[in-house]
């Protein structure tokens, strides 16, 4: 470099002033992303309650609400999907108590991981058809249960009203177990093993070590579990039902459930607006067991999920 451009004074950079943007500055990063989504779900819903408010483009106001809320067939489906809620403490019982076994170094524990998170990883329709199958009047289960003597138990599974909506729970419950277990399990390995050792050292066996010490780490990722496997009750089973009842909801309406009242109503019997009310109802009572679940969750001082 020569003498005279070395005496030339350097440019000073300018430097970047920062927006003072203060606690918002978050939701300025993440406005651009919201703002999609907040046009693409709200103008849904707007068109949604508009919908669920006219009949062939003519303003019946709560016509249609009125309708579906006093149809014996949608009365029906939210009884049962009030009966898939039952099987969301089963859920946690199960999962609670197979990931405690994992966790307790259970021999062959890798297989069993496995072997309990696959089905949750299928495809829906998958072990829907599986089911069908297997649980039909002459299917597997029954030809198994003739075949060593013990006939008398075999029922018509899928085809008996009285039956038909319990065996459905029982294949939901196969299906989503393995998350919870999985859940459950990554919670436990994460806590620190002196914790354990500690309560092992005063004296507790099993059932009190995780009944006073498991169960309130847990209590986070319990709430979390119960709040997804409540919404899929609620509004995520449709698979299981149009494919295991052949998309009647039967026999009869044993397994009928909101979510197939819905389809039902906007594509069989072309009556979209009573399908827009009916989906109105559905998200609605969806947002209320949402707000009371963390309701109940705030007053029970359970933390998040870390």
């Amino acid at each position: 470099m020569s003498a005279p451009e070395a005496a030339l004074p350097r440019p000073r950079r300018r430097r970047r002033r920062a927006l003072p943007l203060g606690r918002a500055e978050p939701l300025v990063w993440i406005a651009p992303a919201l703002a999609v989504v907040l046009f693409v779900f709200g103008y849904s819903m707007v068109e949604l309650v508009r919908q669920s408010l006219e009949h062939k483009g003519k303003w019946v106001g709560l016509e249609n609400f009125r309708l579906t809320v006093t149809d014996p067939t949608f009365q029906a489906a939210l009884k049962h999907n009030g009966r898939l809620l039952l099987a969301v403490p089963i859920l946690v019982l199960i999962a609670l108590l197979l990931s405690v076994l994992l966790f307790e170094a259970l021999r062959g524990w890798r297989f069993h991981r496995a072997t309990v998170f696959l089905p949750y990883i299928l495809p829906i329709p998958v072990v829907a058809v599986i089911f069908g199958q297997i649980l039909q009047l002459n299917g597997l289960l029954n030809q198994g249960l003739r075949g060593v003597g013990v006939g008398v138990l075999a029922f018509d599974w899928l085809g008996d009203p009285s039956w038909a909506l319990w065996t459905m729970t029982g294949v939901i419950v196969w299906k989503e177990l393995g998350f919870g277990v999985i859940l459950f399990l990554a919670r436990l390995l994460s806590l620190p093993a002196e914790t354990f050792e500690a309560a092992r050292i005063d004296g507790a066996r099993f059932f009190r070590l995780h009944r006073y010490v498991t169960v309130p780490q847990l209590a986070g990722v319990i709430a979390f579990y119960v709040v997804v496997e409540a919404i899929t009750m609620v509004s995520w089973v449709f698979n299981y039902v149009y494919v295991i009842s052949q998309g009647t909801g039967g026999p009869g309406d044993a397994t009928q459930v909101s979510e197939l009242y819905i389809y039902q109503s906007a594509f069989q019997y072309s009556a979209p607006d009573l399908a827009a009310a009916a989906a109105v109802v559905l998200f609605g009572a969806t947002l209320v067991l949402i707000a009371f679940f963390f309701r109940i969750q705030r007053r029970a001082g359970v933390g998040t999920v870390e």
